[in-house]
């Protein structure tokens, strides 16, 4: 099974370097799986019980390296830059040609008469042509849908679903989608050009909130209030982010994760509670600085210690935790982690594309794991990939859903996961759900246990409340100023005024506006 589907998807990669000529031509893209006979049968009804994810434009006949109904002197063994070889499901080889991996016999053992000569492996193989959504683009152009990927000149983003496709034979799998954004005013016209595309995938299968999709499969039900529950009777609270994704670049860091430690860290601060920023070493000088520029703009209630953590004995980090190294006057009750690189089961530390970064991390989940055996200190972790810090309770979740989740799933756990499309986003939240937890009189006698005498909030007390909630000037002025330090997009490593590949004007504005209208008790929300 994994053999037709992986293939499908590496192939996407290579069939890029191509596509603007498609588009251009109005030609339609292909993607190109080739099996076995025996497989065959299988893999073409798995395609007719799947139209919309394997549109099957043409198969051929066994042994056929031509495809006339699309392509005129069309030789599938060489037109393609590269070809992924499998065997068993496994890769096991690139080549530039088929012909030299399907050799033919030797011109010796042909001219033998003694002996017949043996079958071409070629004659045994049955290629399927798949129809892609590059297909489509020029059309939305057209149309006057903007089209990111091809305006930014990446790849188009992709997601293994929670959704499993209908089986057929020995052909299972999960489903996978791109994800492109849309003005809301045009949907109409993308979702009309792409239903006349059935050959490139068709009309959308979901539209709004993507984890509906099944990338919602990482989601565990009440992490966000049990985390601001347990952060609502903190006192001193540590938080740590930084993702060195970038790791060819100076910065090597990416814009996901400092926004939303940021948003935490002035909501505690203006409930009156303790924060401390805990950073690696190589990057404090410039968080020191985002830090006092967040201050002088507003965007921070006040200036808040950075410190770092380096392991220098095996009790290293309980003397970081507590007071002398006493378990019993620990310094921090609540420890959360954003957008952190999180340790993976081999030791190293890994982006989403599965490369090891671990030379330019401090050892941060040592706290984490330290804190397990402390009484009084609790843990949350903040992710939207499974491989940050405090998503190890989600591990094996991470390692069926997303890509290269064997390889990159963070293997340490946090007492709260809380995912989101993006970090930042689980950050925003965090925010707004402590506001609304001390706006709410039943959750402060809860908080102080029924032993004061209850009293209404003042009116100033509200307010700085309400002023140091996120907000889209506040989140699009720090965003900002990562920028001008050089911090990049996490996705595409655009230096620019985006986070994960989606621009801060109308995505990640949107969703601080939807969060306010919530918190604030404003009946705008769209369903």
């Amino acid at each position: 099974m994994l053999t037709a589907v992986q293939a499908t998807r590496r192939s996407l990669g290579y069939f890029r370097s191509v596509s603007n000529y498609g588009i251009n031509s109005g030609h339609q893209q292909a993607n190109v799986v080739i099996l076995p006979n025996h497989l065959a049968k299988d893999f073409e009804e798995f395609c007719r019980r799947n139209l919309a994810p394997l549109p099957l434009l043409y198969h051929s006949r066994s042994g056929e390296t031509s495809c006339t109904p699309l392509a005129r002197n069309a030789d599938i063994r060489t037109d393609i830059s590269q070809y992924h070889v499998y065997e068993e499901g496994c890769l096991v080889k690139t080549v530039s040609s088929l012909q030299s991996y399907f050799a033919q016999p030797s011109a010796a053992g042909a001219a033998s008469q003694q002996q017949p000569a043996p079958q071409d492996p070629w004659s045994d193989m049955v290629c399927f042509y798949l129809g892609c959504s590059f297909g489509f683009e020029d059309h939305l152009r057209k149309a006057g849908v903007p089209v990111r990927n091809v305006e930014q000149g990446t790849n188009v983003s992709m997601y293994r679903t929670a959704v499993r496709c209908v089986p057929a034979g020995v052909f299972s799998c999960l489903l996978v989608v791109t994800m492109r954004p849309v003005p809301a005013a045009m949907l109409d016209a993308a979702v009309e050009v792409t239903h006349l595309n059935p050959l490139a995938h068709g009309a959308p299968v979901h539209i709004g909130d993507p984890g509906q999709r099944g990338i919602r499969a990482l989601f565990v039900q009440d992490e966000l209030l049990l985390s601001c529950l347990t952060l609502s009777h903190a006192n001193s609270v540590a938080i740590t982010t930084g993702f060195p994704t970038h790791h060819m670049q100076s910065p090597p860091d990416e814009t996901d994760g400092p926004p939303g430690a940021i948003a935490m860290a002035t909501m505690l601060l203006s409930l009156g509670k303790q924060v401390t920023m805990v950073m690696d070493r190589r990057a404090l000088e410039m968080n020191q600085a985002i830090i006092d520029e967040a201050v002088s703009t507003g965007v921070l209630k006040n200036a808040i210690p950075i410190v770092t953590f380096e392991e220098s004995s095996p009790d290293s980090a309980l003397h970081f935790l507590c007071h002398h190294g006493d378990p019993k006057k620990p310094r921090y009750d609540h420890l959360v982690a954003i957008e952190r690189s999180g340790r993976a089961e081999d030791g190293n530390y890994y982006n989403m594309r599965g490369v090891n970064v671990k030379h330019l991390v401090d050892p941060i989940d040592n706290l984490f794991l330290a804190a397990k055996d402390i009484p009084g200190i609790s843990t949350t972790g903040i992710g939207d990939g499974g491989n940050e810090l405090g998503m190890g309770g989600l591990r094996d979740k991470v390692r069926t859903m997303m890509p290269n989740g064997g390889l990159i799933a963070c293997d340490v756990p946090a007492d709260y996961a809380i995912t989101a499309g993006v970090s930042n986003w689980g950050g925003y939240a965090v925010a707004c759900g402590l506001y609304l937890l001390h706006t709410c009189p039943s959750h402060q006698r809860y908080r102080l246990r029924g032993l004061a005498a209850e009293q209404t909030t003042p009116q100033e007390q509200l307010q700085d409340w309400t002023a140091n909630l996120p907000s889209v000037d506040k989140e699009e002025s720090i965003l900002s100023t990562l920028v001008r330090f050089g911090i990049r997009s996490g996705k595409t490593g655009n230096l620019a005024m985006e986070v994960d590949g989606l621009t801060f004007h109308p995505t990640h504005s949107d969703i601080i506006t939807r969060l306010l209208d919530v918190t604030l008790g404003r009946n705008t929300l769209n369903p």
